[in-house]
């Protein structure tokens, strides 16, 4: 999906690709890329190599790249990095090694002040796609703008409820990306201490707890976010209309956030597949208990992983935040 965006990009060109698997392949031909546009910024000859840490050493320091993004299973960028002697212009890691690492951006750029430390990042860690959703969802009531009061959260530890399509658990074959295993079925895993658990409570500064699932679609991520709300002044909980309208000031100038405002207006996974957005909706809240059910839906490849990237990296490099996305969509 980042080589789509890529291909798109109007101020970008691939200069060196990396994959074991696919090495000696031509770049364009991989990917369902369209060939057919002459605006792709990845050159007809460009071939996949395998690069080792040592090799990327001495990528950086011969050749003039501007960016280097790094989309390694989780472990491995760090012995990547070790060797280096001259630090690329920008860097950005789509794997969790250094979403814990406050050298790294984090690079959600939703959350407040976030785009004035990617402008001078140079080091970005891409966030993992159940925390963007879950943090997006939650953002509102744990970390609200200033004289942004109207609705308050209680006491307690919210609950995320996720469900994700199987091309999050990877492509190591395993029971949760086996179309046949998850077939009429719904896989739960890792349902305390997940590593998206861990990631959206740092960087929310607040506790959550965070069930995950596996279902049989492909793509996209479904959280059934619930908490709990204090009281206003007059001794009522804030209804359903007014947590909505909250959110919608609230994400009112985000490009990649849309707000269903209507309560009843409860959105599904459906909606949000290729699309480059979070959508965040279905606002409930019970008049006795004030509990707050919020729905976030994202698609784990796009928002969840290739978007944002794209995004932090246009931040980033100072040009416009949507440029390859838009064109994209």
């Amino acid at each position: 999906e980042f080589a789509k965006l890529l291909g798109k990009h109007p101020d970008l060109e691939l200069t060196s690709a990396s994959s074991r698997a696919l090495a000696g392949l031509r770049v364009v031909d991989c990917f369902g890329l369209d060939k057919s546009d002459t605006k792709i910024g990845i050159g007809s000859d460009l071939r996949f190599e395998t690069v080792e840490p040592e090799d990327f050493a001495k990528l950086t320091s011969s050749q003039e790249v501007e960016l280097w993004v790094l989309a390694l299973p989780n472990g491995l960028a760090p012995r990547f990095l070790e060797l280096l002697t001259d630090q690329p212009r920008l860097m950005i890691d789509l794997g969790a090694d250094f979403r814990f690492d406050d050298t790294w951006t984090y690079g959600l750029p939703e959350r407040p002040g976030a785009r004035e430390k990617l402008a001078k990042a140079t080091r970005i860690s891409n966030p993992g796609c159940y925390a963007t959703g879950a943090q997006v969802g939650l953002m509102p009531l744990l970390q609200p703008k200033v004289g942004n009061s109207a609705v308050k959260v209680a006491d307690g530890v919210p609950s995320v409820f996720g469900v994700s399509g199987y091309s999050g658990a990877g492509t190591s074959p395993s029971p949760k990306n086996d179309p046949k295993c998850l077939n009429d079925n719904l896989m739960p895993y890792t349902l305390t201490n997940h590593i998206h658990e861990r990631e959206a409570t740092r960087h929310l500064g607040s506790q959550i707890a965070f069930m995950p699932h596996v279902a049989p679609f492909f793509q996209g991520i479904s959280l059934t976010i619930t908490l709990y709300l204090e009281r206003k002044e007059n001794g009522e909980f804030p209804t359903a209309e007014e947590v909505a309208e909250y959110y919608g000031e609230y994400y009112k100038d985000e490009p990649l956030i849309q707000v269903n405002l209507d309560p009843k207006d409860i959105p599904n996974v459906r909606d949000v597949m290729f699309k480059h957005h979070v959508v965040v909706g279905g606002f409930n809240v019970d008049p006795k208990t004030g509990r707050l059910v919020v729905i976030s839906l994202i698609d784990n490849l796009l928002k969840g992983a290739a978007t944002q990237a794209l995004q932090n990296i246009n931040i980033a490099l100072g040009v416009d935040e949507l440029c390859g996305i838009r064109e994209s969509s």
